[in-house]
């Protein structure tokens, strides 16, 4: 596959990181010819110094027979007029688009080919958002991934100790809970991965991420760890367009404070806001946070556009006594550097690369989050054909030849969550979830759901 890359920053650096092992045929263009040395010296791949959106500069990157062209520049029109431009000129197949204003988005439906021709649209701003509502929703949750239209829950968690299930075999499982069916999907001891068997250990300090029906997440939960009490108070720092998709979300169910450092700014996130109190001010300014009681919130939630304040303010709330913080990171340099001190780092890069990833995989992949800074990954692929033309329909769970280090976790028929065993068979149309440690694999898994070509 030939995929060119628009915007060698963070996000396009981390796209071509992980793409390379995925097609044989990678460009970045960028207008800065610094970061494309730094990123020719680290990968394999081709670069193109210019303005995206230029015919010439496409051309020159290989437009007229590429595969796919992802635009994640930092400007949303640069984007989609990449976009047009590969549409009329190169007549390129996929077109995908990082855009952030939420105007473009809810303003319409201008993405089309006879307006504005995005095949795909990535809003990161809505990615994060969501993501951390979820943390919000689960307490004590490292990730918390949706499937199957919200039906199905993957969730990582750090085992403590004291914990019902900590050193027992995972079939002891069923023991603690006979009402409810989950499965762990992965575990992760001192960054080395562990494909769970039933006979497996629990140790305190392991991440263990398992698969549930969502309404069932909550019970599992409080199997493996210290039940939380449900969050109720929550801090925003930032009121971009983050801070306020975060405050819309949750401010309807929990006591939401938001503080914006703009006085302009927080005028207009009162007069947006119908529950969350606004304040004008500098998050790391430790007599404000003294003042609204920072030591009684539950989660503090750093999501400004600047790294270096966002880590600054939630190692403040921490110190001050806020019991969980969020924060997000953009430079994953940064990521390392923390140690223990920030609960949850969120990255950008991570959480945009799941989506992208969706609309890269062969088969019927209608859903890829990527975890574990990208070493792993969980993907719902639907299955296609009949017992004749497929891999996978007709055969048991136990039957399919699944590479190493893939697991299957469970499958939604329809409505019904059924938890992977050995016995279950697979039916057409049947999505099911997958748990893949090895990403060298990806393409063995692919090749399981490619769909017939009578499907096509």
């Amino acid at each position: 596959m030939k995929i060119i890359i628009l915007g060698g920053g963070e996000v396009g650096g981390s796209l071509a990181h992980n793409l390379t092992k995925e097609a044989s045929d990678i460009t970045v263009v960028d207008i800065d010819g610094d970061r494309l040395r730094d990123l020719q010296d680290r990968y394999d791949i081709r670069t193109v110094r210019g303005m995206a959106s230029h015919p010439d500069v496409l051309r020159s990157a290989g437009a007229e027979d590429a595969d796919m062209l992802i635009a994640v520049t930092n400007s949303d029109e640069v984007n989609m007029v990449a976009c047009q431009v590969a549409y009329t000129v190169f007549h390129t197949p996929t077109k995908i688009a990082r855009v952030r204003s939420s105007a473009y988005i809810s303003g319409g439906s201008i993405f089309r080919d006879d307006a504005m021709p995005v095949d795909v649209t990535v809003n990161p701003e809505a990615i994060i958002k969501d993501d951390i509502r979820r943390l919000i929703e689960n307490p004590g949750a490292l990730q918390v991934m949706d499937f199957a239209d919200g039906q199905v829950q993957m969730v990582g968690i750090k085992a403590y100790y004291g914990g019902p299930l900590v050193d027992q075999e995972l079939r002891n499982i069923r023991k603690h809970m006979p009402m409810v069916d989950t499965r762990v999907a992965a575990i992760f001891r001192d960054n080395r991965a562990i494909m769970p068997q039933g006979d497996t250990v629990i140790e305190a300090d392991d991440e263990v991420f398992f698969i549930a029906a969502t309404r069932d997440i909550h019970s599992v939960m409080s199997e493996l760890r210290r039940t939380e009490p449900p969050n109720k108070r929550i801090v925003i720092a930032g009121g971009g367009h983050i801070g306020q998709g975060l405050a819309e979300s949750v401010e309807d169910r929990y006591g939401v404070r938001i503080i914006e450092q703009s006085r302009q700014r927080g005028y207009e996130l009162s007069e947006k806001l119908d529950r969350a109190i606004v304040l004008v001010g500098d998050a790391s300014d430790k007599d404000l946070l003294v003042d609204e009681n920072i030591a009684e919130t539950d989660v503090f939630c750093a999501v400004t556009n600047d790294d270096e304040a966002n880590i600054m303010s939630s190692l403040l709330a921490k110190s001050l006594g806020a019991k969980k913080v969020i924060t997000l990171i953009n430079n994953p340099a940064y990521v390392d550097l923390i140690g223990s001190e920030i609960d949850i780092a969120i990255s950008p890069q991570q959480s945009t690369l799941g989506t992208i990833l969706t609309h890269i995989r062969r088969g019927d992949v209608v859903k890829v989050h990527s975890l574990r800074k990208g070493a792993a990954e969980a993907i719902e692929a639907i299955a296609h054909g009949d017992e004749s033309t497929s891999k996978v329909i007709g055969r048991s769970l136990g039957e399919i030849n699944l590479p190493t280090g893939a697991s299957i976790g469970a499958l939604v028929r329809g409505e019904d969550v059924v938890i992977a065993h050995d016995d279950i068979v697979v039916k057409p149309q049947d999505h099911l979830i997958l748990f893949l440690v090895d990403k060298s694999k990806v393409k063995d898994v692919e090749r399981l759901f490619q769909a017939p070509l009578s499907f096509i």
